[in-house]
């Protein structure tokens, strides 16, 4: 397909004469059959909701299609509509657009459901079972068209995949604005999502999907390398991690960088993954160095790994239960770190897979049998726990990946609770021991961006470019962020070594609000002296200090009782949109799934402007230091410390500081 026939189809939104019925391709990962939950009435109005999109002449002919798709499957998906060409991130001049912003954002849309990087690609899945960038391809043609047709006077609005209009606007408003999964707390049970999803009206956006930023993989690898690194130095009280054993599970979903992770770390890992096709597809893109079927061989491979101290990872294509139980039995072979990735905040939609049950059968199971189905999960949850408490009890540092693991282990009745009879569990998040207080706290969170030119030349530059600012960082820096800085610096010069791309020419590294800024600064000067061919696209995931409220998972080691409030990721979202982002996204949902977080995220396209220029200083500053203001009045003195520093090289900046008192005082006052 040329350039010129690229662009006519991209642009051509709902096509007026309907394409030819597509037979299901059996070579892609598809999503499971959801639950049938809609009564004969609601599916009536889910089909009415479907055909909303289509003029009255078509209804006769797509009515009995969708209607197929919602029995088969219990969502419509519209696959008539999914498009011949070739899914996956294009140059940003082969997009049909009127301003490179819009071009950008199509970009980024094509990269997530390309299907070396997407989940389920022809359900618009892009990771973690159910993270959606649209409901349907109805809504992906559509909105296509409308940023075909974009203006920098004009705003794109999207309503849980489904695109609202154009509205009149201005340069600096963003381009568009997103929002998933919204709704209304008193009607927002797994049921109710579930109902709401197969009606059309509502889905789980993910943050990274349904805002458009997926990269892949390898923004989870370099979180995943950065909780393992630090995982083994504190269970070794050294640097030195040579012979390290991490067992994990997920290849799949949110989870694929794991093995990779762990290459890169340099200790041994094993990770299971009962998905057949998820292991192959790790496997041939380099992110598993081997697989194995049985467990006699895994152990014996294992061994003889860490005798060596090799960097090597090892999948496991089965079961992650049948895997802890047989390491629970085998107390020779000393298990350091260990860990969960499957996407347990969907777990009864495909996250998670229940141990004695073929693939197939549990994938049977779980559409015709859902409280059968439950059960089961949460047997094989509460094998899984008791196998892993047994290996602990040898020593094993175990840690929450912030999946849910934890809080479904405690649902399912594990025994997963702390021994003091507290509400607490028994293991900590890797938030509360790791990322928390060395990251989060200081503003080091997941920067990422992607060279929209598709130039791994470009990308090559911008590697350069930020670690020459990392470099400067760390000559000046102060000595609590200088071993997240060297990190980091070690990650970018490393990154083109270990081939991270997957998709989009992109990277990521964790930087804070300083080191962002300048990174930003650097690729503009670059953009707009021609050393960089094209524009670059900013953004971040929800692994992040300010963006996102989680609980569970990133504002774990808030104490102060407000883990539970949304307020920092609403306003993240409001206050970008303020400053000059591209666009912005409100999630209700994130890697610990629907209802158990709030996420705020961005793009920015970087063209090299004055008008970016001003957008990176202003926006930047706020997306990061928002975060830190509000854990720096949870009291955590690694945010005191970095906003203080801020404070003094920002003026305008004047942030309530908390004030401390003396355990005596508030015992004493209580007692009374």
């Amino acid at each position: 397909m040329t350039k010129e026939e690229f662009r006519a189809v991209v642009a051509e939104g709902i096509p007026s004469k309907l394409p030819a019925p597509k037979p299901r391709d059996p070579e892609i990962n598809h999503a499971p059959r959801r639950k049938e939950i809609l009564s004969d009435e609601e599916k009536k109005l889910a089909l009415r909701n479907a055909l909303r999109y289509f003029p009255k002449e078509l209804h006769k002919e797509l009515a009995p299609e969708f209607a197929q798709e919602l029995a088969d499957y219990g969502r419509i998906y519209m696959y008539r509509l999914r498009p011949d060409y070739e899914m996956k991130a294009r140059p940003i001049d082969w997009y049909p657009a009127r301003t490179p912003q819009a071009a950008a954002i199509m970009l980024m849309i094509q990269n997530n459901l390309d299907k070396a990087v997407a989940q389920h690609p022809h359900e618009l899945i892009t990771y973690g079972g159910n993270g959606a960038v649209f409901q349907n391809w109805a809504q992906y043609r559509l909105v296509m068209k409308y940023l075909s047709e974009m203006t920098e006077n004009q705003t794109l609005v999207m309503y849980s995949g489904h695109p609202l209009g154009l509205f009149p606007s201005h340069p600096d408003a963003p381009r568009v604005v997103v929002t998933n999964g919204m709704v209304i707390p008193n009607h927002s049970k797994p049921d109710d999502w579930e109902r709401m999803n197969a009606l059309g009206v509502s889905q789980y956006g993910q943050m990274t999907a349904g805002s458009y930023m997926y990269i892949g993989p390898q923004g989870i690898v370099h979180g995943t390398t950065i909780t393992v690194m630090n995982a083994a130095r504190r269970k070794r009280h050294s640097d030195d991690i040579g012979g390290i054993l991490f067992v994990s599970s997920g290849l799949g979903g949110m989870s694929g960088a794991q093995p990779k992770a762990g290459d890169i770390a340099g200790v041994v890992s094993i990770v299971a993954e009962i998905n057949p096709k998820a292991v192959t597809k790790r496997y041939e893109q380099g992110w598993v160095d081997e697989v194995y079927t049985e467990l006699d061989p895994l152990l014996e491979r294992a061994r003889k790994a860490v005798a060596a101290r090799e960097a090597v990872s090892l999948a496991y294509q089965g079961n992650v239960v049948d895997l802890w139980e047989r390491l629970a039995e085998t107390p020779d072979l000393t298990v350091d770190l260990g860990s969960d990735q499957t996407s347990l905040h969907n777990a009864l939609a495909g996250g998670y897979y229940p141990v004695g049950y073929s693939y197939e059968e549990a994938n049977r199971m779980m559409a015709e049998e859902p409280e059968r189905f439950a059960e089961a999960v949460d047997e094989s949850l509460r094998r899984q726990v008791k196998a892993i408490n047994t290996i602990a009890e040898r020593g094993m540092y175990f840690f929450d990946y912030g999946n849910a693991f934890l809080l479904k282990s405690s649902q399912a009745g594990a025994d997963i609770m702390a021994s003091d009879g507290s509400d607490r569990f028994r293991y900590p998040s890797y938030v509360q021991d790791i990322m928390g207080p060395l990251f989060f706290d200081y503003g080091f969170g997941p920067f990422r961006w992607v060279c929209t030119s598709g130039d791994p030349e470009d990308l090559a530059l911008t590697d350069r470019l930020a670690a020459e600012v990392l470099e400067r960082e760390l000559a000046e820096a102060p000595d609590d962020i200088r071993g997240q800085l060297a990190d980091n610096l070690h990650w970018i010069r490393e990154a083109g070594k270990n081939k991270m791309v997957v998709g989009s020419q992109a990277r990521i590294l964790y930087a804070d609000s300083k080191g962002r800024t300048n990174i930003a600064l650097e690729f503009n000067k670059a953009v707009k002296d021609g050393r960089l061919k094209a524009p670059v696209v900013l953004g971040r995931d929800h692994h992040d200090v300010s963006g996102t409220d989680s609980p569970y998972r990133e504002t774990s080691n808030i104490y102060d009782g407000s883990q539970f409030c949304a307020d920092m990721a609403v306003h993240n979202v409001i206050g970008d949109a303020m400053r000059g982002a591209t666009w912005v996204s409100l999630h209700n949902g994130g890697g610990v799934g629907w209802g158990e977080v709030i996420n705020g995220g961005f793009g920015m396209v970087v063209d090299g402007s004055d008008a970016s220029e001003r957008h990176i200083r202003e926006m930047l500053l706020w997306d990061v230091n928002n975060g830190i203001s509000r854990r720096a009045w949870a009291r955590n003195s690694g945010s005191i410390d970095a906003i203080k520093r801020e404070m003094a090289r920002t003026p305008g900046l004047e942030v309530t500081l908390p004030n401390f008192v003396d355990d005596e005082i508030i015992e004493t006052s209580i007692k009374k």
